[in-house]
């Protein structure tokens, strides 16, 4: 078995954990699961970097957009409370947001991304830009989306987390790291969980680990790289059913992202709050552990009763821009993918290379997962997939009254 601690009832879902670990490669990761508040899986394993260098429960990685559900948590927060109204214009609390036609455009088809501005080609030169905060921000507010918000959807793969950080700043008065240490970080006691990693916590960040590229010889002359026929054929059935898949680049690769570095400490401590987020999987968990049981966890109570249920529900169910299936775009949330059980009431975020983040209130169940190496579609991979569907099966096999010794 893997480091850490395992209820035996979820034995099977750390045996796949394990199966997944990498093992004649670098690469490491971490799972986290809640069970009615509790902790019933805590783990961890491998490398978090090329050196060899053991992953330990406190490692920090990388989780891209399973960032976005974070974020999304944090104004929910302050929705709670009475500070955001989902259905007023971001420009009532951002007024330098209503520019380029921008004025009409709700929090809500921020958060369920219908606004239209997904394009970060559009909105940049460089991928670099992207760790300068205000220089983002600025840009946000001067931009102008690519069709009538509340039309259609568009995944917001990049810019959710300039539009909805910039927002929290606007409302709060206060730094997106400063709310989200206030917010979240304080209140559930969590260990790992940065947007713009401290100093102090540097030394503990795993690296993102990518197939490494062979050197191109220079003395053969560059062809162009035709694509493998199967890419081939899936884009020209995308194309056939009315997808656009530039609107994947539009949306995911900005200009000179080939250059861009995320192990740096200059990336790791920017605030990117769309793909930038560094966390430990027990600070995951225990994020959605709160929102498994309504906004409270451990006699903590972060959301009002009822707010879960409402920014919960399903905003869209059609097919959007950039993503070429129904997302179910909850509010900052999407569908949780399994290999088979239905998930209808559970919602998180997943990131690419893997990571995910997700909690199912109707079982009362939540789960946090980092890796740092592999790669695969914008929400994870297969992986994660497995992982889940290990985990609801485990707790849909479970007598309710076997868990009553846990709070004993």
């Amino acid at each position: 078995m893997p480091d850490g601690r395992v209820h035996p009832d979820f034995r099977r879902v750390a045996e796949i954990f394990l199966e997944q670990l990498p093992v004649s490669r670098p690469g490491g990761g971490a799972l986290c699961i809640y069970y009615r508040g509790e902790c019933v899986v805590d783990i961890w394993g491998g490398t978090r970097d090329r050196q060899g260098t053991p992953w330990t429960p406190d490692t920090l990685s990388l989780s891209f957009s399973t960032t976005k559900g974070i974020v999304a948590t944090l104004l929910h927060i302050l929705a709670s409370r009475g500070q955001v109204d989902y259905d007023a214009p971001v420009a009532r609390y951002w007024p330098a947001f209503a520019q380029g036609g921008k004025g009409g455009i709700t929090v809500r088809q921020l958060l369920c991304h219908e606004a239209g501005l997904y394009s970060i080609r559009r909105l940049i030169q460089d991928a670099g830009e992207m760790r300068d905060w205000p220089h983002m921000l600025a840009l946000i507010e001067k931009t102008s989306p690519l069709h009538e918000p509340g039309i259609g959807n568009g995944y917001h793969a990049l810019t959710f987390g300039w539009l909805v950080g910039g927002l929290i700043e606007k409302v709060t008065g206060n730094p997106l790291a400063q709310v989200l240490k206030e917010e979240l970080v304080e209140p559930l006691q969590l260990d790992g969980c940065f947007i713009g990693v401290p100093d102090a916590a540097l030394p503990r960040c795993a690296d993102l680990i990518v197939p490494e590229r062979k050197p191109r010889d220079p003395a053969r002359p560059r062809r162009p790289r035709k694509p493998p026929l199967a890419q081939q054929v899936v884009v020209t059935a995308l194309k056939l059913s009315g997808f656009d898949p530039d609107s994947v680049e539009e949306a995911m690769v900005p200009p000179g992202m080939g250059r861009f570095d995320w192990n740096t400490k200059e990336t790791r401590q920017a605030c990117i709050p769309g793909a930038g987020g560094m966390f430990n999987a027990r600070s995951l968990a225990r994020i959605y552990a709160m929102l498994a049981d309504g906004g409270e966890l451990d006699g903590k109570r972060l959301l009002a009763p009822g707010a879960v249920d409402r920014f919960a529900q399903i905003q869209n169910t059609s097919r959007g821009a950039v993503i070429p299936l129904p997302m179910h775009w909850r509010m900052g949330y999407h569908r949780v993918f399994t290999m088979g059980p239905r998930t209808p009431r559970a919602f998180g975020h997943f990131g690419y290379g893997g990571s995910g983040a997700w909690c199912d209130p109707s079982r009362q169940l939540a789960l946090g997962y980092v890796v740092n190496s592999g790669v695969g579609t914008p929400f994870g991979d297969t992986r994660l997939w497995k992982i889940n569907t290990a985990a609801i099966r485990a707790v849909d096999s479970l007598p309710s009254l076997i868990w009553q010794w846990l709070r004993a």
